[in-house]
């Protein structure tokens, strides 16, 4: 049995291949239908138990209103889009098609006698899932985790799990990003179906669904609320905060209430420069029996604003004044387009960033998988969070306050974007490294912004939230954000809010043989040479960092990455080339990072 399965897999590798002749990163040789993103994808409720379905599956593409197939057009590699090359297949779907997946799993034996959770990290856009012929469940939003619990539709032998998806891209209102049908300019490829890992795990009839975690200098506390499934008002849950594997804290409640750990004195705090991370294990006890218990991590850190000696509101970071300043991250590969080929990959953008000086990341109209996020909380970056753009918005006006019309969104439009908003802040709530929740890009889609602006702050009230980066502006929230392309400029000054610098930049470099078309591609301005690039990229930031005293307190630079046929990236689309000379680029960063340090 053993060698059957062994020759299976090697006759599925041999016939597996990247599809289509664009340019790849370095990882994706690494990337076989045996080990695909082998990784715990949960970093922040880890259990021992796992499986994961990541691998080849089937696929079909038919009418949207098609019947399930009986036959399959070929095999996917999953989790990677149908439009991209990892995928192997590389096709386009389309509002008026479907696709759909399937593969047979087990249920290993060991799991007997405990419930089955089937989890998806993402699948865009409306997922529909059958095991065994039997309907277990839906889901519409192409960024946030979903899962059922299937127990009662396996049959103990091999079972079918089927999984149908629908995605209109930018031929709807719904969020997507820059992602279109029509790839051109600034916006790029669309992804279509499952881009996340998918994945089982066992789990007891009473357990842990989701744990919130809020730290509190003042108090010297941490607040761990769970969602439990199955809870009677007797079950205990006890709550253990370890430091480098030493236990430095404890609390208990019962009945699923919050419970309030006092840290330790001189607890560490979470820095970019010092990214402390405190361990969390949770237990439930039942008549003194553990029921269910899980792993977890949270940071000491508070994220604020306060005045300085000039007047000025200030960004802060555990009380003191902080300058934000990162990259515009588009999270975009030429090999998996929204989903990077290995985790070794996922991360080096994010440890490239840091290495170049930056202490922060704007994640641009896009939610990345958790592994993403737990790399930006262990190596410390700081993450503005963007909502995916969608729908269409109002007229844009850059250098004063909004003063309308403003367009008109169906009520429809509206509750979809509240819906996947909401999803995602609660999915991502508790990692440690989001400091400002962006819920409009420009206008991109932009509506009723006091109303969205109160809604997300009631939603989380530990963040900031900067209402529309470079969009319509509107006296609410946090932050006044501008954009100016190519170089910096501070068209409007908030005295009662901070006043940010959302994008700027744009500086492009074409570098042969690194290209998404060839010989094709464009930036805000371009230069022919690494030098000359430098040059540019000195001179603007040494502009930004005499605005500070005037009254900018972040900035973010267009881009990490090339993007398609953008070419304003600090690398290549491929990240086998830094454009920029990596000392200089450092040393200026540093300057402008630190500009407000105490």
């Amino acid at each position: 049995m053993l060698l059957l399965l062994v020759l299976a897999s090697s006759v599925a590798n041999a016939q597996y291949k990247p599809a289509g002749d664009k340019i790849k990163t370095q990882w994706a040789d690494q990337v076989s239908p045996d080990k695909v993103l082998p990784e715990y994808p949960r970093p922040l409720m880890t259990r021992e138990h796992w499986a994961n379905l990541n691998g080849l599956w089937n696929y079909a593409i038919t009418s949207k209103d098609g019947k399930q197939p009986v036959t399959f057009d070929g095999e996917i590699l999953v989790p990677f889009c149908i439009e991209s090359s990892l995928s192997g297949v590389q096709k386009e779907v389309g509002a008026d098609k479907a696709l759909w997946y399937q593969r047979d799993f087990m249920v290993p034996k060991a799991w007997k006698g405990q419930r089955v959770l089937l989890h998806f990290g993402a699948v865009d856009w409306m997922a529909d899932v059958w095991v065994n012929g039997i309907k277990v469940g839906s889901h519409t939003g192409g960024y946030t985790p979903f899962s059922f619990d299937i127990t009662q539709a396996l049959n103990g032998k091999t079972n079918e799990l089927v999984v149908r998806v629908w995605d209109p891209t930018d031929d709807s209102y719904i969020p997507h990003g820059k992602q279109v049908n029509n790839p051109r300019g600034i916006f790029y490829t669309a992804v279509t179906g499952i881009w996340q890992t998918v994945w089982m795990e066992p789990v007891p009839d009473s357990y842990i669904a989701s744990l919130h975690t809020v730290p509190n200098l003042d108090k010297a506390t941490v607040t761990v609320t769970p969602e439990f499934k199955g809870l009677t008002s007797d079950d205990l849950y006890q709550v253990e905060v370890l430091f480098e594997g030493e236990r430095v804290a404890s609390g208990k409640a019962l009945g699923g209430q919050p419970v309030e750990v006092n840290m330790p004195q001189g607890f560490r705090t979470w820095t970019p420069d010092r990214p402390n991370l405190y361990d969390l294990k949770v237990t439930v006890f039942r008549k003194g029996k553990i029921v269910d218990e899980v792993g977890s991590y949270f940071a000491m850190r508070c994220f604020g604003t306060k005045r300085d000696e000039s007047g000025i509101v200030r960004l802060t970071l555990n009380g003191k004044p902080i300058f934000h300043f990162g990259p515009l991250d588009q999270g975009w590969w030429p090999d998996g387009l929204y989903t990077a080929p290995t985790d070794e990959a996922l991360a080096y953008d994010i440890q490239k960033t840091k290495e170049l000086g930056f202490n922060m990341i704007r994640k641009h109209v896009k939610v990345e998988p958790a592994r993403w996020y737990y790399h930006c909380d262990r190596l410390g970056m700081i993450v503005w969070q963007d909502m995916p753009s969608g729908g269409k918005g109002p007229g844009w006006q850059t250098t004063q306050y909004f003063q309308g019309p403003e367009s008109v969104r169906s009520l429809e439009s509206e509750e979809c974007y509240k819906k996947e908003w909401r999803e995602i802040i609660e999915s991502l709530i508790s990692q440690p490294c989001i400091g400002v929740w962006v819920p409009f890009n420009e206008s991109w889609g932009q509506f009723k912004t006091p109303e969205i602006v109160e809604m997300t702050k009631k939603l989380d009230p530990t963040r900031l939230v900067n209402p529309a980066s470079g969009g319509n502006f509107y006296a609410c929230g946090d932050i006044l954000d501008l954009h100016h392309y190519p170089e910096p400029k501070m068209v409007l000054y908030d005295p009662t809010r901070v006043t940010v610098l959302g994008e700027y930049g744009g500086i492009g470099r074409k570098v042969e043989g690194h290209t998404w078309v060839k010989d094709q591609g464009w930036g805000y301005v371009e230069f022919d040479s690494e030098e000359k690039v430098t040059d540019t990229y000195v001179e603007y930031a040494n502009q930004l960092y005499y605005m500070v005293p005037q009254g900018f307190s972040a900035a973010v630079y267009t881009q990490t990455t090339d993007c398609e046929t953008e070419l304003n990236g600090l690398m290549t689309y491929d990240r086998k080339v830094i454009k920029l000379d990596k000392k200089r680029l450092l040393e200026i960063n540093r300057k402008i990072s630190h500009a407000l340090a105490e």
